[in-house]
């Protein structure tokens, strides 16, 4: 995507990417805490414990300390209930004069894992997945992670045109706009999946955020490329679950310029395949 629009006439506006694209999961739920409740309450109504309501305090917190003074912050949230309350504790953080907007995202909410859960048949199902492959395994009567990734890219293709077309507020005049997302921890490993194209099998080896974790990408430079390496060390990444190729990628987007042979990396994964195209 180029970072030029062009204006009637003769004008041109350059484009101004958000200085960050900051992930955080929702703070401790009841539901984290015992699974029970989802017998009981539907998904999208389980709220925060006091517990996770300050996870997502301490979240604000540190945004706050990143993004530093004359910030301008922008809000993605997931209509679940624990996602809605996560971000009333972290726009404490701010004062209303730094927050540009609220945007409430229903492709941002969580997989459907189906209605009132069975506690003992949801452990089946998910020893099933571990069988079948985490990432298109469906539960019945909900969603796979496939299934998310078909909804986050529709999400990340709206967010870029918004972003294209200054829809988001302080967009074309702040150079510290960040955008902030709250959401659930399946949905954030699917958005870095679509963010950075990985594949299938890079994403099955992720781990999910703890509770109130962020995950903070900072642009690198005036193309729209963005890096986790800038906020995040290599043993950080590592625990998350990116590959040492992953790494390697994440600091070329960072520290230079992005040299990635996709078809060898793609390869690499499929290590039956002969690769010598040039033999019979």
């Amino acid at each position: 995507m180029g970072n030029v629009i062009s204006g009637r006439g003769t004008k041109q506006k350059q484009r101004r990417w958000p200085k960050r694209i900051i992930l955080v999961r929702h703070g401790e739920s009841e539901g984290n805490l015992e699974k029970s409740v989802y017998r009981d309450v539907p998904d999208h109504r389980v709220q925060l414990t006091e517990g996770g309501k300050e996870q997502a305090k301490k979240a604000g917190e540190l945004i706050r300390s990143v993004v530093g003074q004359y910030c301008k912050i922008y809000f993605y949230v997931s209509p679940f209930l624990r996602t809605r309350e996560t971000l009333k504790e972290i726009g404490a953080a701010f004062s209303s004069s730094e927050i540009t907007g609220v945007r409430e995202e229903c492709r941002l909410r969580e997989m459907d894992y189906a209605k009132f859960q069975n506690t003992e048949k949801m452990a089946e199902y998910k020893k099933e997945r571990e069988r079948y492959g985490k990432f298109f395994y469906r539960f019945p009567n909900g969603d796979s992670a496939a299934d998310v990734y078909d909804r986050i890219s529709g999400f990340v293709e709206s967010l870029w045109r918004d972003i294209e077309m200054n829809k988001i507020p302080e967009s074309s005049d702040n150079d510290n706009l960040n955008i902030v997302m709250i959401s659930h921890g399946l949905t954030i490993r699917i958005l870095l999946m679509r963010l950075f194209s990985w594949t299938t099998e890079q994403v099955e080896s992720l781990t999910s955020p703890e509770n109130g974790e962020v995950r903070i990408m900072e642009l690198t430079g005036d193309d729209g490329e963005y890096s986790l390496a800038l906020h995040h060390d290599d043993q950080t990444l590592e625990k998350w679950g990116l590959s040492p190729q992953m790494i390697v990628d994440q600091k070329k987007r960072a520290y230079g310029p992005k040299v990635v042979d996709h078809l060898t990396s793609y390869f690499d994964l499929l290590p039956h395949i002969n690769l010598d195209f040039g033999k019979k």
